[in-house]
């Protein structure tokens, strides 16, 4: 045996009983302050708020991060707080959460499912946490808490972020528009994590794209109105609306490379009041969404081709064509990856611990990764095991997904995986 392995080995038998001890305190920590973590899940997922209305969830946050020892900051991004803990010399590490609700009625039948109304444009709705927002601030809190609980172990400052927003993929934008890296400064490491319909006690992961770019589609055709007896009397925007309905997957599968990702779906369609009545105008809203560049600009030119056409054809005049930007997708940092996938497997095992495909979702920690931050977004589950074994036989009773009414992570392990997983990964870069 050369010099070289043999020093390879005695380092890391130095390495693996100090990971050991952290692994272990991370979660003797976590596993003490379960009972506490527990009745703030259930207060949170009880009481959701929908996009820049999260003055309640906020305040809770910023008081338990307080209560911990940050220095908070609230009312970023109209919204957002700001939590930050210095522990000497070393990498800033950002660590975000999300805090919004979506507005849907939940269906989960928990003792402490929501029953919260809000409104939104002008309507009363219910709001509920179907896309496990509630597990991502209670596993934020377990790992600050953890974190400072560990401070002799590493170095650096914690830079924690509760976004307003993501829902509608407007809240990062909205916090580094408020200042948030000229205010607080600019980290070295970004983190974030995501509840998701696999077994509790896994991780999903991936280096390069790990969710999708977004594009908001509003169409309005116009047309002239008449009486549905004499069509030939009008000009029928409802006929141009479903002509490029149908036509606009054209340019998904005839224009767009069929190895890359890339989606088109119209979602609503409103126009006209009565059966016997051709109105003057329809509107058609959807989304479009891929994971790169190339990709995404040509599906947006497609579709605005396929807009402009389709009217064309009928003679009517042109329609107003508004494709609207959205979040970006995420682009986990490959080295970052490969630094946090030895932690994550040496603390859960490699059958717990996997690479995943990207998810056709979006959402907005793009904003964070796209400043120039290597960052890493990974997922953890939220169901039994056995749930999802039998979801995944042929004719298995399906699990709900995020967004579902019906979507009910199960709290514990859940959440204990979630800060564990965290926290190990902030003090593998922050380590002394």
């Amino acid at each position: 045996m050369t010099l070289r392995p043999l020093a390879a080995l005695f380092a890391s038998m130095l390495v693996l009983p100090a990971f050991a001890q952290d692994n272990g305190a991370v979660a003797a920590n976590i596993d003490a302050m379960y009972a506490k973590l527990d009745a703030i899940y259930k207060d949170l997922h009880a009481h959701p708020e929908l996009a820049f209305q999260e003055v309640r969830t906020a305040g809770k946050l910023a008081a338990e991060m307080r209560a911990i020892g940050f220095e908070v900051t609230e009312k970023v991004g109209k919204t957002g707080i700001v939590a930050i803990y210095k522990n000497g010399p070393g990498p800033t590490v950002l660590v975000r959460t999300e805090m919004d609700g979506l507005p849907m009625e939940e269906k989960s039948g928990f003792d402490y499912s929501s029953k919260a109304h809000a409104q939104l444009d002008g309507k009363d709705t219910m709001v509920a946490h179907s896309c496990g927002h509630d597990v991502h601030m209670t596993a934020w809190l377990a790992t600050a808490r953890t974190l400072v609980a560990l401070k002799s172990r590493w170095k650096g400052t914690l830079m924690f972020i509760g976004q307003p927003a993501e829902e509608i993929v407007s809240g990062a934008k909205a916090m580094i528009n408020d200042g948030l890296f000229t205010r607080f400064g600019k980290p070295d490491y970004a983190f974030a994590l995501h509840s998701w319909p696999h077994a509790y006690g896994t991780i999903g992961y991936n280096s390069g794209p790990v969710s999708s770019n977004s594009d908001a589609i509003e169409i309005t055709f116009k047309g002239r109105g008449g009486h549905g007896s004499a069509p030939d009397k009008a000009v029928d925007p409802v006929m141009i609306a479903a002509r490029f309905v149908v036509d606009v997957q054209t340019v998904i599968s005839r224009e767009k490379d069929p190895k890359e990702f890339g989606v088109v779906t119209i979602g609503a369609i409103n126009g006209g009041s009565v059966g016997n009545i051709i109105p003057d105008s329809v509107k058609v809203r959807g989304t479009i969404r891929s994971y790169t560049p190339q990709v995404r600009e040509k599906i947006l030119a497609g579709v605005r081709r396929t807009a402009i056409a389709s009217a064309a054809m009928a003679d009517a005049p042109a329609p107003e064509v508004e494709l609207i930007p959205g979040g970006a997708a995420i682009i986990n940092d490959e080295k970052l990856v490969a630094r946090t996938e030895g932690v994550l497997k040496q603390a859960f095992g490699d059958d717990k611990v996997w690479r995943m495909p990207a998810m056709t979702a979006s959402e907005d920690f793009s904003q964070f990764a796209n400043a120039g931050i290597p960052a890493m977004f990974f997922f953890t589950g939220v169901y039994s095991p056995e749930a999802v074994a039998e979801a995944e036989k042929p004719g298995g009773k399906p699990i709900a997904f995020n967004h579902s009414p019906y979507y009910a992570p199960v709290p514990e392990p859940s959440i204990k995986t979630a800060a564990r997983a965290m926290t190990l990964a902030v003090i593998n870069v922050m380590a002394k």
